[in-house]
């Protein structure tokens, strides 16, 4: 329509005498330009898609939050969220994250088409039912629909064309039929959650290599495991009984061919009969190659222009590393404070650029700064922890932490800023808040608040001085509910996070000026390589990894447990420092044989003192962290159990209440412990 428009005026400059034909031409084809620009600012556009999208859906008891979706009101200031549920980036609206609201009804996604940035959708834990709505019209990213009530065979071709996709989760729903093949041909998907369903007929091939998880247990699949999934965890193939093959230990006895995705058709002949061996005119072959020759010539002047860029990128990350580096050296070598001096660093302006030179912050009730002042800042190494070391800084009158992190690439550049950006979003008195992050392809930095008081684990384990505190018992309680409380918060905000902490451990929490716990190194287990994750981190050193070569919901309970332990024993868990769990050097199966040999005195912490007439609620806290710590999944408590009997202890009680109490319960423990 628009060059439509230029014509009509050339055709009029160049008429002498323009006749009325002409000027309604013209009229036509500026009627039609007008028609095409947007009417209404942006602001109106989005926040009218929202409101149209909100009206198609049926709202539950759990949803009067959405009464913050006022149209009056931009959804999006920035990055900061005027309407609950949407995810902001820059002043657009990038997700909608509509989880734990009791939604009902089938789910039109039509409106949601009028959102050009829209990359996320998460509706889990809702009553959604009907067929999988249409995603195709939405260039998304990440979709999250699990455990709802959408039912139905998913189309073939549901997926076509969705060549942005990347995380895709279905679980817990009631689909049937076969797994639609255009999932196949997705050349970003690496995380695909289909369990629980019941899904029928073979498994197609999955041929991308990103591809790092497909979870297909609980469903109604046979035949052979494709070749190209034989290395996944035999966990994402079980409760398919009629499924054999690598990685499962049933072989297949002359098995069918795998389904495979349909091959691209072959495009139509643009000649028909003789025509096609008709050669071209010598001057058309000329004009042909002419026109290649200049292609390739603006390629490769395009290529020279992108491999310099490149080349300079390279040398600005390379600068940055090695300014950190020569701050680490200079520390170790004179034994004190340091500079960290940065000798190039560019900066650009967008996360999309990689933002070398960049600090992206996440919350915006912290001062600003930049990574000029981070790393020429007065700094101290704090100490090397499990995936790097640690810094602290002074930018102006703030002292901040930086950790370094070199094995977090199990995620591309969109999903690692993705995720920080919801970690960000994560508010409550037990978390250590993230404040700001720096990406880099080979390593990513970490800011958060520097905590005077230090780790749990220094106050249980490190040299005391005279002007150091001991923690007595009341501070023990205190902690032990501030880290159930904060471990609950994780689980209601993270609910697509199979474990959301995965790294709980007595160094991972720090301890205010008020001795008032706060979680650290939380919900990173998305972002840390798997190889990495499953040597070092403290989920896949429980048991149920260890026999069953999986985690579950209840992986951070198990590591719950292995804290109140500590706590109360003042004995290092050897389980931090094994690769795998190993019930020989286990503190639970420590405690468990003291008290069988009824010495549960013995147990706790002879400087643990403030314990008057709470021997009981000692007694009671014991018992939870060794349930807490069952090696049968099926048997030990779930986290709303832990948190309920936690708080319902108190700091002192008459061993007389505890003993009756207890013995109502009717199980072997109370006669070995009271």
């Amino acid at each position: 329509m628009v060059m439509g428009a230029h014509m009509a005026m050339a055709r009029l400059m160049r008429a002498p005498n323009p006749t009325p034909t002409f000027f309604v031409a013209l009229f036509i084809a500026v009627l039609s330009c007008m028609v095409m620009l947007p009417f209404g600012s942006p602001m109106a556009t989005t926040a009218e898609a929202l409101m149209r999208f909100k009206k198609t859906l049926q709202l539950g008891n759990e949803s009067a939050t959405l009464s913050s979706w006022d149209p009056n009101k931009d959804p999006c200031n920035g990055n900061k969220v005027n309407w609950v549920g949407v995810l902001c980036f820059n002043g657009n609206v990038r997700g909608l994250q509509l989880e734990n609201l009791g939604l009902q009804g089938k789910l039109d996604l039509e409106p949601l088409t009028r959102l050009p940035y829209l990359k996320t959708l998460s509706f889990m834990n809702n009553s959604l039912a009907g067929p999988l709505p249409d995603l195709k019209n939405l260039k998304l990213r990440s979709v999250y629909l699990s455990y709802n009530h959408f039912s139905g065979e998913i189309p073939d071709d549901a997926f076509e064309g969705m060549i942005l996709l990347r995380k895709l989760y279905l679980g817990n729903n009631q689909f049937t039929g076969k797994i639609p093949s255009s999932l196949t041909t997705l050349p970003k998907i690496f995380d695909v959650g289909l369990e629980e369903n019941k899904f029928s007929g073979q498994i197609p091939e999955f041929r991308q290599k990103g591809l790092k998880r497909l979870n297909l247990a609980n469903n109604e699949l046979e035949g052979p495991v494709p070749e190209s999934l034989s290395k996944l965890d035999p966990s994402s193939f079980s409760g398919n009984g009629k499924l054999c093959g690598p990685p499962l230990a049933g072989k297949c006895s002359d098995p069918p061919p795998p389904a495979s995705p349909p091959s691209p058709s072959a495009p139509p002949s643009e000649c028909s009969g003789d025509s096609c061996g008709t050669s071209k005119k010598p001057s058309s072959g000329l004009k042909i190659a002419l026109i290649v020759v200049s292609i390739l010539l603006l390629l490769a002047l395009i290529a020279v222009i992108l491999i310099f860029l490149n080349k300079k990128r390279q040398q600005s990350e390379l600068d940055v590393a090695e300014s950190l580096d020569d701050s680490a050296s200079k520390y170790t070598a004179a034994g004190g404070s340091s500079q960290m001096d940065v000798k190039s660093v560019e900066a650009t302006p967008h996360p999309k650029k990689g933002d070398h030179g960049k600090l992206s912050f996440v919350r915006d009730d912290r001062q600003r700064f930049d990574l000029h002042d981070l790393l020429r800042a007065s700094a101290e190494i704090l100490g090397s922890g499990t995936f790097g070391a640690s810094y602290k800084a002074l930018i102006m009158t703030d002292a901040v932490v930086v950790k370094r992190y070199k094995q977090m690439n199990n995620v591309g550049r969109e999903e690692f800023h993705e995720h920080m950006r919801r970690l960000g979003r994560l508010t409550h008195p037990n978390l250590l808040p993230l404040v700001a992050y720096y990406y880099r392809r080979e390593e990513k930095l970490l800011v958060s608040d520097f905590v005077e008081n230090g780790s749990l684990a220094s106050h249980l384990h490190g040299n005391h001085n005279s002007d150091q505190p001991v923690l007595d018992w009341p501070i023990r309680l205190r902690v032990i509910k501030g880290i159930a409380r904060g471990l609950t918060y994780l689980y209601s905000a993270l609910p697509s996070l199979v474990v959301p902490h995965g790294h709980l451990k007595s160094s991972n929490v720090l301890l205010d000026e008020n001795f008032e716990p706060l979680l650290n190194d939380y919900a990173l287990l998305p972002v840390i390589n798997m190889e990495q994750a499953q040597h070092l981190m403290m989920a896949y050193k429980s048991p149920e990894y260890a026999q069953h070569r999986r985690i579950t919901k209840k992986t951070d309970v198990w590591c719950l447990g292995i804290i109140i332990l500590e706590v109360l024993t003042g004995k290092f868990p050897e389980n931090y420092l094994k690769q795998s769990f190993d019930s020989r050097a286990d503190l639970a199966s420590w405690v468990n044989g003291m008290i069988k040999e009824k010495r549960t005195s013995e147990v706790f912490d002879v400087e643990m003192g403030g314990v008057g007439s709470s021997k009981g609620e000692l007694l009671k806290l014991l018992k939870i962290g060794v349930k807490c710590c069952e090696e049968d999944v099926e048997r030990r408590l779930d986290l709303t159990e832990v948190v309920e009997k936690i708080d319902e202890l108190n700091e002192g009680e008459s061993d007389g209440d505890y003993r009756s109490s207890v013995s109502s319960e009717g199980d072997d423990y109370t006669s070995q412990v009271v």
